[in-house]
């Protein structure tokens, strides 16, 4: 949603939204407005998307690379916002909108080379996800990656001494019961597929707890985050699928230029 900006420029896509006076509370004492409860549903409704997009062109029409798959999501999303930042929609800096979007360069090279960590365990983090997709059916997907908040906390712990209150601590154990008994009552155990899910939750922690230390201190928002990400995996990625032979195998493709699959394709890339 688009929020009016200073009288004379353009309008600015807010990252953090604080509540506004006469914003209405959904729940009688809690912080959350309706812009944030749109925000959080739009969220919810696009991650399950991503999934069974993914999940199809991986599984129901066995695409061969999801390399491939990774690599053109971070060129569609990078180029989004090279375009967003363009038309001055929004910003890469955290409390000072304005002076990045005159300047020359979008992000200086020193700052680049700050997030370098956070750039790379977001690149592991995207492959680890993509494969774990193609592992184990969408339900148990699902379920195994509850189990995230465990490793991020384990992580959280070692990396920046972060603990945690006994409520919180008995909230996670019972994320992760409810896991284990869904997980047994899966008929389709598959040990490799659920061996991948975890080292995604790994990488997803490794990758949360990263912007925790290093994110936070660059003085890049979301958005910004999200661009350093884009200029350093994607040719990272692109050498890669070159040299594994990714490209070639996705151009023989049977499916490639099917109306289906490439209705499937366009939906799950953007």
């Amino acid at each position: 949603m688009m929020t009016s900006a200073v009288p004379g420029k353009s309008s600015l896509l807010p990252v953090v939204d604080l509540p506004r006076s006469g914003d209405e509370s959904l729940f009688k004492g809690s912080a959350m407005t309706k812009r944030g409860a749109y925000a959080a549903l739009s969220y919810m409704f696009c991650a399950v998307l991503l999934v069974m997009f993914n999940k199809a062109a991986l599984s129901s029409y066995n695409f061969p690379s999801a390399n491939v798959i990774t690599l053109l999501q971070m060129i569609c999303s990078t180029s989004l916002l090279f375009v967003l930042k363009r038309w001055k929609i929004i910003t890469f800096l955290v409390g000072d909108p304005w002076s990045s979007t005159n300047s020359g360069s979008f992000v200086p090279p020193k700052t680049l080379l700050h997030t370098l960590p956070v750039s790379l365990s977001y690149l592991l983090y995207m492959l680890a996800g993509m494969e774990s997709v193609r592992g184990v059916n969408v339900p148990m997907y699902t379920t195994l990656r509850r189990t995230t908040v465990v490793f991020t906390m384990i992580v959280e712990y070692f990396l920046i001494g972060q603990k945690y209150t006994i409520s919180i601590l008995c909230s996670v154990v019972l994320i992760i019961f409810g896991a284990f008994v869904a997980g047994a009552r899966d008929l389709s155990f598959d040990t490799y597929g659920y061996a991948v899910v975890f080292v995604s939750n790994i990488t997803t922690a490794i990758y949360l707890a990263t912007i925790s230390r290093i994110g936070k201190s660059s003085g890049l928002n979301t958005f910004g985050l999200m661009w350093c990400n884009g200029l350093v995996c994607a040719p990272i990625l692109l050498f890669w699928t070159l040299i594994r032979g990714d490209l070639a195998l996705t151009l023989s493709f049977p499916y490639l230029f099917s109306t289906g699959f490439q209705v499937e394709y366009s939906l799950f890339i953007f």
